[in-house]
């Protein structure tokens, strides 16, 4: 089985180095192209480097790693030279199925990950279009499954669900980015102190949690003793937090909506 990558940016490159890798696949069967070059000098030794039209020619499994802007000229590039029963992977989740059919009607597959995917612990979003049966789900999850755990839900859940595991991890760095910020003013530790501190504290709550099979209002419960210090500080929280997550959603939901109009 052959896989392609088009388009050597952060997502493509992830792609091509884990499968490389982790999934053990050979050189003579993974091919890249990127519209610049001279980025791909550096994966000579791990995958055939080809034009567009080569790579999707080629591959049983195209994953198709571009910005949204040039999605559509990129599939209109190589709709006639895609294999028929190759499978069609998008990493953009909001350019709709239906959109990408008007150009290329083959096995179409989206797929999300997240920057947690350089460590091996990606929540991959994935869903699929009516023509992809199980054999072609199969071979994906085994793919993906060298980055992370792989969710499969509807193309009307992607939006959110990308929210929650594509975004999140720059929501949770921002969010924590101004909690170290503002606690440097109120201490002498140095703050690349307080930013290790606050770091291994947070991911370690997050593998207790998982390991334990704990709730978050049952991590609160066991810090925050009644009357307490942590107890000020989660009514804070609770009180004032709610209408900022509310905003995020509705900016972040309604961007993804614009980007979903985009043709060119």
């Amino acid at each position: 089985m052959k896989i392609g990558i088009i388009g050597y940016g952060s997502m493509g490159k992830m792609l091509l180095w884990k499968f490389s890798e982790n999934a053990e696949i050979e050189k003579k069967d993974l091919l890249v192209s990127n519209r610049t070059q001279e980025k791909l000098e550096e994966v000579r030794e791990i995958a055939q480097i080809a034009e567009n039209r080569e790579t999707a020619k080629e591959a049983d499994i195209l994953f198709v790693c571009v910005r949204p802007v040039d999605l559509m000229s990129v599939l209109e590039e190589i709709r006639d030279v895609i294999k028929p029963d190759a499978l069609l992977v998008s990493l953009n989740g909001s350019i709709s199925f239906e959109s990408i059919h008007q150009i290329i009607s083959r096995k179409t597959a989206k797929v999300i990950p997240s920057l947690t995917a350089e460590i091996g612990r990606s929540q991959t979003l994935v869903c699929y279009d009516h023509q992809v049966i199980e054999e072609d789900k199969a071979a994906l999850n085994n793919l993906l499954k060298c980055i992370g755990d792989v969710i499969e839900l509807p193309e009307g859940e992607m939006g959110m669900g990308s929210e929650l595991v594509s975004c999140m991890p720059g929501f949770i760095a921002s969010i924590f980015d101004v909690i170290c910020s503002v606690a440097e003013g109120h201490t002498s530790i140095p703050k690349e102190q307080i930013i290790r501190m606050v770091l291994h504290t947070m991911s370690a709550t997050g593998d207790l949690m998982i390991q334990k099979g704990m709730t978050f209002d049952e991590v609160v419960n066991r810090v925050a003793t009644k009357g307490g210090i942590t107890e000020a500080g989660t009514k804070v929280i609770y009180e004032n937090f709610p209408e900022t997550a509310e905003e995020l959603f509705r900016k972040t939901l309604e961007k993804r909506r614009q980007t979903a109009k985009i043709r060119t």
